[in-house]
């Protein structure tokens, strides 16, 4: 760019332009051109700003959402899940389900408290009613679903009974409508505990059923909770539990009888002192009696007993019995004998396997053996037979379980 010339001939003196001018002249660059320069690095962190506070703004503005596991309004949802609630783009403040049957489900949050689970899984055929809040918003989410009921089910039938009093050879003895294929899933769900406490566990003797004691014969005095929470348990393929229920029994006295068929007496013990003897026949040299530690399972003032239903053929059949106490499944009691000589107890064994004693007909004669030894018994007492000339009874052959040592008890655990 050329420095401007005045002409002399032009009439007016010409300009003096200084140094600093010139230089400046020279430097300068087109308004334009220095104008765009400028902008290019003002403008565009101006524009980041600019975009990053929008995107802060969307962020901030954007609403938290708020999703169920099952999804609201299922009629028929699976009952062998835990529930679930999430959230996009917020935080669980809070979460509540609450089953129409008055039930909770309690469950833990993430550590980002995007996710919340319940602990256990919901109940079957219930309908449930899910209450969940984010963080900052101003109203709750509520949902609502309905889990379908189990095709099929099983129940435990279970010995004794609810608040009865039993004697201390007594076990909790529990028997399955349906085989039980997942043995260990079943006893988890069935607790039983004592008062005083001892260590108690469960035996399978089959896959209906499950027996629970202790070591050693319960303490006198003992209460015993049964706690089954079996309700939606599968217990095989296909198959749940309906029960969730607590019950107690209680144990009473100690009483302890031995039968000697070797000496032919029955010795009573109450609380560990003899309380009474008496003279008794047991089974002949064809039909011997079990040998081993029974439990008293059922007593009957008076009963029918038939040859025929213990593989006997037509031998006997008496319609009244007196003071029968069933030993055994397979048909062992020990009860009162009015049809025999009272010569024959405490000199032979003569009966087709049960222990007899000596009675009357029509079960109310107070001053007789069988009357006085059903009076002062309960279901659940211990009675030892031995010197019977058979073997010891198996262990399910009633409620004698007693007769397995205790390694062989625990080892019939499923857990």
């Amino acid at each position: 760019m050329g420095v401007q010339h005045i002409s002399n001939r032009s009439g007016r003196q010409s300009g003096k332009w200084s140094r600093r001018g010139i230089l400046a002249a020279l430097g300068a660059v087109p308004a334009g051109a220095a104008l765009a320069g400028c902008s290019s690095s003002t403008d565009a962190a101006a524009t980041t700003a600019g975009k990053g506070a929008t995107a802060s703004a969307k962020s901030a503005t954007k609403k938290a959402t708020i999703s169920v596991t099952p999804v609201s309004g299922t009629r028929k949802a699976d009952f062998t899940a835990p529930v679930e609630v999430t959230v996009a783009d917020g935080t669980l403040a809070s979460v509540t389900v609450a089953g129409n049957d008055g039930a909770a489900l309690a469950g833990t949050f993430n550590d980002a408290r995007t996710k919340w689970t319940s602990a256990k899984n919901p109940y079957s055929g219930t309908k449930y009613t899910v209450t969940a809040k984010a963080r900052g918003a101003a109203d709750e989410t509520v949902a609502t679903f309905t889990t379908k009921s189990p095709g099929e089910t099983f129940i435990g039938y279970f010995t004794p009974e609810a608040d009865s009093t039993s004697g201390v050879g007594m076990p909790v003895s529990i028997n399955f409508t349906h085989a039980v294929k997942d043995r260990a899933a079943v006893q988890k769900a069935i607790t039983v505990t004592a008062e005083p406490e001892v260590e108690i566990v469960g035996h399978w003797f089959s896959d209906t059923r499950l027996d629970f004691r202790p070591e050693t014969y319960w303490a006198k005095g003992t209460k015993i909770t049964l706690s089954l929470k079996l309700k939606d348990v599968e217990g095989s393929d296909g198959i749940y539990g309906v029960q969730s229920k607590d019950v107690t029994f209680h144990i009473g006295r100690e009483q302890i009888s031995t039968v000697d068929l070797s000496a032919k007496e029955m010795t009573v013990k109450r609380d560990g002192a003899t309380y009474a003897s008496y003279p008794v026949s047991g089974g002949n040299a064809q039909h011997t009696t079990w040998a081993g530690i029974m439990v008293i399972s059922e007593r009957f003032k008076q009963t029918r007993m038939e040859s025929s239903t213990v593989g006997l053929g037509d031998e006997y059949d008496i319609s009244d019995v007196p003071h029968a106490q069933r030993l055994t499944t397979s048909g062992t009691f020990v009860h009162g004998n009015y049809w025999a000589s009272t010569s024959v107890f405490g000199s032979q064994n003569t009966s087709h396997g049960c222990v007899g004693l000596h009675d009357a007909k029509g079960a109310s004669d107070s001053s007789v053996a069988g009357y006085k030894f059903y009076e002062s018994s309960m279901i659940g007492d211990v009675v030892i037979v031995k010197n019977s000339g058979d073997k010891t009874v198996e262990a399910s052959n009633g409620l004698n379980g007693w007769n397995l040592s205790w390694a062989d008890w625990k080892a019939g655990s499923a857990v």
